[in-house]
């Protein structure tokens, strides 16, 4: 079936319960086997809804990418929204995005209770082991099916290229998606054209959202401060769970001492090891602030902007295509996109393909992604049984 038009607002009519099921029972399964953060996430979207379901195509799918990287949030859990509007509308991009979510904040909530009630974390080291290796063949592979699509020429192949060295140079990511896209739109030959701008009352709105943030107690905990603060993080945060971590150490740490150092990294490391997105750092933090409700109203504080972001950048997307100019500028930033994807797999393959079995796992898992239509769930679930196995023996 052809994919619909991006940006394209689908009626209510056409998203019947089968459609709305289909969304759903897509992303629970991705919500709890997307291991390895939102490059891999993003891998395995393209696998799932561009290669064997074809809900749309590569060129939709990268535009979609790099709309998602001009905006602050966490870029899986967009791109989850994205997908779920343009397949069903309305209804679509709020199923899309919750149950995405959904089963890694179960996962979390769960470490979390473990680590409440034992004072520690379940081991995972093995498990990681075996999954680490899958997790790089993942994102290769689709960089592999999406660098076509992206590179259309060769200029942009030499942005590529220099994007990629900018990122493994430590460059920042906004500076290396919109370098990427002025240079590209800079090299075009067309006026400019009128441009629409839906979205530009949203820095006021993350000036507002970022002091009502700053206005929580300094010293004492209360579900609305750490609703309040956790839609502040959702709201400004561009970047990677690394910058997630010094948001929350200037804050929770030594702002407002709602956390200890200690519990800080035991919870960035939960959003780091557990399926799904990063984010859900949140809803470990706030389990152990305020218990089942407190997880439950911070993951609700750093998604939700996601969802208000998202819905407002759809119709920036088909506009920014019928401008040359602007669709130009959207090239290079989706080349940006893929070179930082590529950048990150680089630097988690020192990390990943650390012996012979690791690197036989990641070569095995490769081929069989790019040579067969296997799920790259089954290979996440063999590969960590194998990793805990070895950790055992």
């Amino acid at each position: 079936m052809e994919a619909p038009e991006a940006g394209k607002i689908i009626p209510d009519s056409a998203t019947g319960p089968s459609t709305l099921k289909e969304i759903a029972l897509s992303f629970l399964r991705l919500g709890t086997t997307a291991f390895g953060g939102p490059a891999a996430h993003i891998a395995m979207m393209e696998d799932e809804f561009v290669r064997r379901r074809r809900w749309l195509s590569r060129e939709q799918f990268l535009d979609m990418l790099g709309a998602t990287n001009l905006i602050p949030g966490p870029n899986s859990t967009e791109m989850a929204i994205h997908i779920g509007h343009q397949r069903a509308g309305w209804k679509g991009l709020v199923t899309g995005g919750v149950c995405f979510i959904v089963p890694a904040m179960a996962i979390v909530m769960a470490a979390a209770w473990a680590y409440v009630h034992f004072g520690s974390l379940p081991p995972v080291q093995g498990i990681m082991y075996g999954i680490k290796p899958v997790i790089i063949a993942i994102v290769l592979q689709a960089l592999w099916r999406l660098f076509p699509s992206a590179i259309k020429n060769l200029f942009l192949g030499v942005i590529g290229l220099l994007a990629t060295v900018a990122a493994l140079l430590g460059l920042n990511v906004l500076i290396v998606l919109f370098g990427a896209g002025v240079i590209t739109a800079l090299t075009s030959r067309v006026n400019r054209s009128r441009s629409d701008r839906p979205l530009a009352a949203i820095p006021g709105i993350m000036a507002v959202l970022k002091a009502a943030g700053a206005a929580a107690p300094a010293v004492a905990f209360s579900l609305m401060g750490l609703f309040l603060f956790f839609l502040k993080v959702g709201a400004v945060l561009y970047g990677s769970g690394y910058v997630l971590l010094a948001f929350l150490q200037a804050d929770l740490v030594d702002r407002l001492h709602w956390l200890t150092q200690s519990q800080l990294l035991d919870a960035i490391a939960v959003g780091q090891v557990t399926p799904g997105p990063v984010f859900t750092t949140a809803t470990f933090i706030g389990y152990l602030l305020g218990g089942t409700i407190g997880s439950v109203v911070a993951t609700v504080g750093i998604f939700l902007p996601s969802f208000v972001f998202v819905a407002a950048s759809r119709p920036l997307i088909p506009r920014i295509r019928r401008s040359p100019v602007a669709g130009a500028f959207l090239d290079g930033v989706n080349v940006g996109a893929l070179a930082l994807m590529a950048a990150v797999t680089l630097q988690l393959s020192r990390a990943a393909l650390v012996d012979i079995p690791t690197v036989v796992i990641g070569a095995i898992s490769a081929l069989l992604l790019l040579y067969s239509r296997i799920n790259s769930a089954w290979l996440i679930l063999a590969a960590g049984l194998i990793g805990l196995a070895a950790s055992r023996w």
